[in-house]
């Protein structure tokens, strides 16, 4: 094996998340604009074989867990050659979906040791579903998750919290939790990408979300790991669980092990840094990568892309520089 990946503060990188595709089946606002967006041609993604060679790569520099992320992993043609593919490496493999078409890959999930999907949800009523994400897939989302349950499959809902928009249904999440013990919700805070649309007050932060939840439900919070995301707490008496990933005002920066490489083979060591190593070209040109990967990483810096704060200001000078979400990667 060669030498883990860590950066100057000694963090070591163990969690890989691959972009697919910048493409989505959905438009959800604070993922993707709303006006002039434009997808990579096909021929700057990485192929499948392209990606497996990368994912091997990581694995033997000390990966541990790969997660596939989009845009929509599985609107990709060639979706079920990837997840078999990565199935075969010696680390657990996951992914992020909405779930529309999920039903399609059961078989694929199952034969490559998937036991775990985040699925994006932001809201359990019909109309708000649309306002949300510009499309009609509201039962077949909720269709897609119960048949995920019944699959023996652990569900994880992401949703982004936003005040004015979906903040009144917080609760109606947490009460999913109460009877289903593979389902677990996690809120997410709005945060801050080139055209979104972001400003502060229409975050709902980690300490709004916990007094609301509290006028409803007793919970404990549980304990938690040096990597972990999210803070995690349950209902008294509940089977599954909630977390909130604070990124805003309760960030996890001292224990990032996370490695991000968006679909047209960009290397980057933060959600939020503006800075990327390009390692799709070196490997087609059958160049050494490894190199190229450990000075990318060895430049990270210890918060949020090395930006002071998310104000307002700031947010709109410098996190405007950095991709859209959609074409990093959730």
């Amino acid at each position: 094996m060669s030498q883990p990946i860590t950066d100057t503060f000694g963090r070591k990188h163990t969690y890989l998340r691959i972009s697919l595709t910048d493409k989505c089946n959905l438009r959800c606002t604070y993922c993707m604009p709303q006006e002039d967006m434009q997808f990579m041609p096909s021929k700057w993604l990485m192929q499948a074989d392209e990606i497996q060679t990368l994912a091997g790569i990581f694995v033997d520099m000390g990966v541990e867990k790969i997660r596939l992320t989009g845009g929509e992993p599985l609107i990709r043609k060639d979706a079920s050659q990837i997840i078999r593919n990565l199935g075969s490496l010696s680390t657990s493999l996951t992914l992020t979906t909405n779930a529309v078409f999920v039903d399609q890959f059961i078989d694929d999930l199952k034969n490559a040791g998937v036991r775990s999907l985040n699925v994006s949800l932001d809201t359990l009523n019909e109309q708000s579903f649309k306002n949300i994400t510009k499309r009609d897939h509201f039962g077949k989302t909720l269709d897609s998750i119960r048949l995920l349950i019944s699959e023996g499959f652990v569900v994880k809902i992401n949703m982004v919290v936003m005040r004015g928009v979906n903040d009144e249904e917080v609760n109606d999440f947490v009460r999913l939790t109460l009877d289903e013990p593979n389902l677990h919700v996690r809120f997410i805070e709005f945060m801050p990408f080139n055209g979104n649309k972001w400003d502060m007050s229409k975050i709902v932060s980690y300490n709004d979300l916990l007094a609301d939840i509290g006028t409803q439900f007793s919970f404990k919070k549980l304990q938690g790991e040096l990597h972990d995301t999210a803070h995690n707490f349950q209902v008294n008496g509940g089977k599954g669980t909630f977390g909130i990933i604070g990124t805003v005002t309760h960030p996890f920066c001292s224990g990032c092990n996370r490695i991000r490489l968006t679909a047209d083979g960009k290397l980057k060591n933060c959600l939020f840094d503006t800075t990327e190593a390009d390692l799709l070209t070196p490997l087609r040109r059958g160049e050494d990568v490894s190199s190229l990967i450990y000075s990318h990483f060895h430049k990270k810096h210890f918060a949020h892309g090395g930006h002071i704060d998310f104000t307002e200001k700031n947010a709109r000078e410098d996190y405007e520089q950095n991709r859209r979400m959609i074409s990093i990667g959730g």
